[in-house]
This record gives structure tokens, sequence and C-alpha cells, in this order.
């Protein structure tokens, strides 16, 4: 399930406690659906919407508050204690904040109340992406190091995998695949900013040993967040790093966890439109 869906989801948990049922909001419960921790949770949505998550629910409250002003009976204090409030004084400090009045003069026919509409989380972004834990595995495959002047790399790391395939090595490492599901990765090694190359490797997972001129890397258990590439390689792959370096890297600032970033290849036809790659950008889960 993608972040869209999951934060749909949330928003509409916050809803139905807010309206429905009148309970807390349990934060354990929107980290479960979220599948990362709540302060992790914060941070994404903060970035995403330029709000943070708990003055959304406060606004939310305060619309809703604001409603129940307008159209019944019920006294500042029984409000106040439905939206979550110790006290009317403290609740009548955040309605007073967000609308401009107090709960008394909001109740006049001619005052205008500021509302915060339900968020709708319709639009889906350019690339579907998720935040995924994964434990350690173990690549073994073939290495080399490729020049990214002039963007060089771009043809380079093609004209590699067009090798692998002429030369056997496609063959023998996916015999050699353990993984589920199975499929290829290429995987960046570190950066030398001197020589402004990097290492470049093509593997899959297996617990077999590598055999003469290959190598292995062991990837420790971090979290990714996972986009995914539809269509041609390596035009599609392609499309989603400069989406990457050029939007959601500058919009989505998480800091990079110590490991390699990887493009992983599903099993299929290549040249398919509807074809799967993924970009997988480790991440630090900040608590």
């Amino acid at each position: 399930m993608e972040w869209n869906e999951k934060l749909q989801l949330i928003i509409d948990y916050v809803e139905a406690h807010l309206q429905r049922t009148e309970q807390p909001i349990v934060h354990e419960e929107i980290a479960k659906i979220a599948g990362c921790s709540f302060s992790f949770f914060q941070k994404v949505f903060s970035y995403m919407y330029g709000i943070s998550f708990a003055e959304y629910v406060r606004s939310r409250k305060m619309t809703l508050a604001g409603y129940d002003l307008k159209s019944t009976n019920m006294r500042v204090i029984e409000i106040s204690y439905k939206y979550g409030y110790d006290s009317p004084t403290s609740f009548t400090k955040a309605f007073q904040t967000f609308h401009g009045v107090t709960p008394k003069e909001a109740r006049k026919q001619d005052t205008l109340l500021r509302v915060t509409p339900k968020m709708q989380i319709t639009k889906k972004s350019k690339y579907s992406w998720k935040i995924e834990a994964k434990e350690k595995f173990r690549l073994i495959g073939k290495q080399i190091t490729i020049s990214c002047q002039n963007h060089s790399h771009f043809q380079k790391i093609p004209e590699f995998w067009s090798e692998c395939q002429r030369n056997g090595t496609f063959a023998r490492l996916i015999s050699m695949d353990t993984g589920y599901p199975k499929g290829l990765f290429g995987l960046f090694g570190a950066y030398d900013e001197e020589h402004q190359q990097l290492a470049y490797s093509v593997m899959v997972i297996s617990d077999q040993q590598p055999p003469q001129g290959f190598t292995e890397i062991e990837i420790p258990g971090v979290t990714w967040a996972v986009f995914d590439c539809k269509g041609p390689v390596p035009q599609a792959i392609q499309r989603g790093w400069q989406y990457l370096n050029e939007e959601w890297l500058i919009k989505y600032p998480f800091q990079h966890a110590d490991c390699p970033e990887i493009e992983w290849y599903s099993t299929g036809n290549v040249y398919d439109e509807h074809y799967l790659s993924q970009i997988w950008i480790p991440i630090i889960e900040e608590d």
C-alpha cells in the first residue's frame, strides 16, 4: 500500500474518532496504519502537506467545535471535553487562537468562523512510493568502476548491463538467485568526488558462494523509500532518478542512511510498457 492510501486511511481514522466515536486519537494506531513510527509519520505528513499532523488535527477539532456552537445548544464545557480538552479555559484559548473570537461570540448569528475541511488525499504523485523496512540481505554479482563526468554514467550503466547479458553473467546470476521475489539489483557504491566516479554492481540475492571474478556485499537491515518505475528500461529507471533528484529529494529531505542506493529489476519483459523496476533510497527513520 502506497503512502497516499495509508494517509487517506489515517485521515478517515481521525474523522471517525472526532465525529462519530468521540474517542482519543491513538498514536500507536496511526503508526500501525502508516507502517512506521508515529514520529516518522509526522515528519512525512509535514513535508508532504506543509502543516504538522498535530496542527491539522487541532484545526479539525476547532472547525467541528465551531459547527457545534453554531448548530447545537451544547455547553462550552461539554464541547471542550468532547474534543479532548482538560478544561473550558484551555478550549476557549485554543478556539480563540484559531477563530479569532471566543466560543460565546461564535454563537452570534453574524459571526464568521474559520473552516479547515477534511483533507482528501486524492492526488497521486508521479511515482508511487512507500516506506519499507527490510532485514539484512546478501548480494553477489559483478562490479565495475564508472565515470560520472558529463553524466556519462547514464550511458555506461546500460552498456554494462548489455555486456553482462552478452557474456553470460545474467544467466549465471539468475541461476543463483534465492531472493523473493526474484530479480536483479543495480547497486551504487560510494561516489569518489576527486575522480568523479563510482562503483556499480549488477547482483542478485543469493546464499551461494560467489564464483571467481564475482563479488559479494551484505546490505544491512535498514528502512527504504521504495519508488515504482513503470515502463521499458533503461528509460523508466532514468526518468525515476531524474524525478528523485529534481523533486523528491528536495521536497522530502529525509536523512540518508549509511547504505548504498539500489535499483531493483523484476523478472519479465524489460521492453513492456508495464514492466516494473524500482529505486530504493535508504533512509533513517527518526524517532
